[in-house]
This record gives structure tokens, C-alpha cells and sequence, in this order.
């Protein structure tokens, strides 16, 4: 709910911790951006912020937010790039193979602290986020970011054909291909989706990162051969980590 910025974590209430975001973010957007070069009118880089929480664990149109800022999508995207390179949102760009299907050639959208996005929603309390109708959104990214954390992953990437298969982060590391899906589900099931990854990609193992305890295999007869897929809890990370060592 507060994130990871350690004012918020430790702030005296949620309501608490929301306030310190919202003072937070505009201390951003007040001082620090104009500082950088970045000289846009508070009010205009407020409504953006507010846009990209609405994209966050999307892929990304510039061509929507230009039209509601009133500027271009080459402005846009200098601004999406801006805030990228201050590490507050994350572009994880689209990997293509040779595959001859329509791929999503669009990068996704994150903004990488968890509090703050929930500051943008709105969001106040546990109950809260939890009835939001993004809640499942939000807890990808937070599962994203700690993932690749651990990982330190070579290059990362997501997947997407407009057919619909989508792999949500597609890992190289030691010279393999890893795929990783974030499921907020109580025991996760091989998918359609997952399948196609797996054949489309050549991955060399699968994980499916969900919020329960007990890691164990995923069998599916139609999976290829020697491709081992693990549901792993969010909370024992370190074991995909290990699989590498």
C-alpha cells in the first residue's frame, strides 16, 4: 500500500503516508524537474502523472495523453522518457521474434513505487486498494519490480501478439530464456497464453509469481518437452535466483 520511499513506509497512519507522497510528488514536479530541464507547468505535469497511473501494466499510446495535455506525442513521449531516466516509471520495451504474427511493438508502462501510484488512484487504505478494480495491476508492478530485483536479469522484456498471448517478462541471463507471469490467484494454472509462450519464445523454464506459500511444478501435456514452469510465492523469491547459481 505505502510503497518502498522510507517516509511513507514509517509515516504515523496510510492517510499519513498518502499525504507525504502527494507533498513528495509535487516537490518533483515543483523543484527537482525544472532543475533537471525539465520546465513544464506544475498543473500540466500533475494531469500527466495522473495519465500514467491510468496506464500502469498497459501498453503504452501516446496519442491519448497528447490529445488530453494538448501537445504533441513526440512532447509526451519526452516527458514519459524524462521520468524514466529519474527511475520513477519503468518502459519495459517489447521483445519481436521472427515468428510471422502481429506482435504489440508498444512498450508497457510502470510506476516503479507502489505508494506512490496508489497516492494517484486515490487510494487511502488497505480495503481500499484491494476493492480497486486496477488492484491485480498494481500488485504485477510491485511483483515486476521485486522480481527483477532478485533476478538482475541481463536484458528484460514483456511479449505480446495481438492475437492475444502474452508473456509478462521475458528474462536473458547466462544465455537463457526465462518467462515469468504474475498471477494474483491462489493456486495458478497453465494457460493458453503460457503455452504459446513457451513454443513461440523456446523458453528455457517458466515461473508464475503468485501470493501463496508453496512453491511446486505446473504440468501441462501440451508443454514442450524438458521446460520446467514453477509457480514460486512472491514471497520466496530468492529460489528463482538460486535456480541460476
Amino acid at each position: 500500500l505505502r510503497g518502498g520511499y522510507p517516509r511513507a513506509v514509517l509515516a504515523s497512519s496510510p492517510r499519513a503516508a498518502m499525504r507525504w507522497l502527494r507533498d513528495y510528488l509535487a516537490l518533483v514536479i515543483e523543484r527537482d524537474m525544472p532543475l533537471l530541464g525539465m520546465n513544464v507547468a506544475a498543473p500540466v505535469m500533475q494531469r500527466f502523472w495522473r495519465l500514467l497511473a491510468h496506464y500502469h501494466a498497459q501498453t503504452w499510446n501516446a496519442a491519448e495523453p497528447a490529445r488530453s495535455l494538448g501537445v504533441s506525442e513526440n512532447t509526451v513521449r519526452k516527458y514519459l522518457d524524462f521520468m524514466s531516466g529519474l527511475q520513477l516509471v519503468r518502459q519495459l520495451a517489447p521483445w519481436h521474434e521472427n515468428l510471422g504474427k502481429r506482435q504489440v511493438k508498444s512498450p508497457k508502462i510502470y510506476i516503479r513505487d507502489s505508494g506512490l501510484l496508489h497516492y494517484l488512484w486515490g487510494l487511502q487504505d488497505s480495503d481500499a486498494l484491494w476493492q480497486h478494480p486496477k488492484s491485480d495491476a498494481s500488485w504485477e508492478g510491485f511483483a515486476l519490480e521485486q522480481v527483477l530485483h532478485v533476478a538482475q536479469p541481463d536484458e528484460a522484456y514483456y511479449w505480446a501478439t495481438h492475437a492475444g498471448a502474452e508473456l509478462d517478462l521475458l528474462m536473458f541471463k547466462h544465455g537463457l530464456r526465462v518467462g515469468v507471469e504474475f498471477k494474483r490467484v491462489d493456486a495458478p494454472k497453465m494457460t493458453p497464453s503460457m503455452l504459446t509462450a513457451m513454443h513461440d519464445l523456446k523458453l528455457d523454464a517458466l515461473y508464475v509469481v503468485y501470493p501463496g506459500e508453496r512453491r511446486y511444478a505446473i504440468h501441462s501435456p501440451k508443454a514442450p518437452a524438458g521446460v520446467p514452469v514453477q509457480a514460486v510465492p512472491l514471497s520466496n523469491l530468492a529460489s528463482i535466483q538460486a535456480d541460476w547459481s
